[in-house]
């Protein structure tokens, strides 16, 4: 009898050890999903595919980047809270989707400094200020007195509300007092295709995406926001040198996971997208893309992150900024 009883405890011992021993298992052990809140074809698409790249040569697993735009980033940045918190979903987050969305939209349905787990910042991305060459403007002065003779017939596009551009736009409109009209799209591709066509006459949007136009005649550039001159476009001034000050502003996007997800897991993901954003392929990727790789650590994210919601909320209230 008592040895049927210590069989029985030990075929016991082994049922309950067989879910700890998968708690422990090798990650990653199958591809790993990259939530892309934004259109394909953008700055942070080419960064996301780059990144990815890197990880799946010292992890050993694919990364794959599933585009989920919408809402300015928020559709996909929810996914990515809500996902099982196992390692395997990470999202691409950014100033819209993580700062600006908070302003705009009460009900947000994530927490950006709750709901995430800090992995790493990727890049910060210059932005210009570009018109539509058929605008008689050449400076910023010569725009901003066209718009003040004109108050509401100007329009500038973004990639939705929240989102980089939309909070430059609204900053730059506070800051020199002019009435424009925001026109929110679905990425800042489809926005940038009407400004070239003249759908739209203006947008302060990411330097990679408006450069190529920029060089081909089709659009004007006039300022860029960051506080040096960009070297791709030496003879653009700041927005600072061209008289319109507290503009300075970069876009940026970081990685980040599941808030539940196991600090042994973070540990690995965080190693490998450092390493591989020290990679000399991937940093040539983000060069060409206008940017440095900017590696973080999880502590200095979530501060940028904290601080950039408080900064846009307060020039939302100032601007009076609506979701359009």
């Amino acid at each position: 009898m008592r040895r049927r009883q210590l069989a029985g405890l030990g075929t016991l011992a082994i049922g309950l050890a067989r879910p700890a021993f998968a708690q422990t298992e090798i990650f990653p052990s199958r591809p790993i999903r990259v939530i892309l809140p934004y259109a394909p074809g953008g700055p942070a698409d080419a960064f996301s595919r780059a990144v990815g790249r890197g990880i799946t040569e010292r992890l050993g697993q694919p990364v794959v980047v599933e585009s989920r735009g919408g809402a300015g980033g928020v559709l996909g940045m929810e996914v990515v809270a809500k996902s099982p918190p196992d390692g395997y979903t990470i999202g691409v987050g950014g100033t819209g989707s993580l700062a600006g969305a908070l302003s705009l939209m009460p009900q947000t349905p994530y927490d950006p400094l709750k709901d995430f787990a800090a992995i790493s910042m990727m890049a910060a991305v210059p932005e210009i200020l570009a018109i539509n060459p058929g605008l008689p403007a050449r400076s910023v002065a010569e725009l901003v007195a066209l718009a003040k003779a004109r108050p509401g017939s100007l329009s500038y596009g973004s990639g939705g509300n929240g989102t980089g551009p939309h909070l430059a736009g609204e900053l730059l409109r506070l800051r020199t007092g002019i009435d424009i009209v925001h026109v929110p799209y679905r990425g800042a591709a489809p926005a940038t295709t009407d400004l070239v066509s003249g759908q739209i006459q203006m947008m302060v949007g990411e330097g990679p995406a408006l450069l190529p136009f920029i060089q081909a005649g089709q659009l004007r550039a006039l300022a860029v926001t960051t506080r040096e001159r960009l070297p791709s476009l030496p003879d653009v001034p700041t927005l600072a040198e061209a008289g319109v000050a507290d503009v300075e502003l970069e876009n940026w996007y970081c990685l980040l996971a599941p808030a539940a997800v196991p600090p042994e897991r973070l540990g690995i993901l965080r190693r490998a997208t450092v390493e591989a954003l020290g990679d000399p392929v991937v940093r040539r990727v983000f060069s060409s893309q206008g940017a440095a790789a900017a590696p973080s650590t999880p502590e200095a994210l979530m501060d940028h992150i904290r601080r950039e919601i408080a900064r846009w909320a307060e020039v939302s209230r100032a601007a009076g900024t609506r979701s359009d």
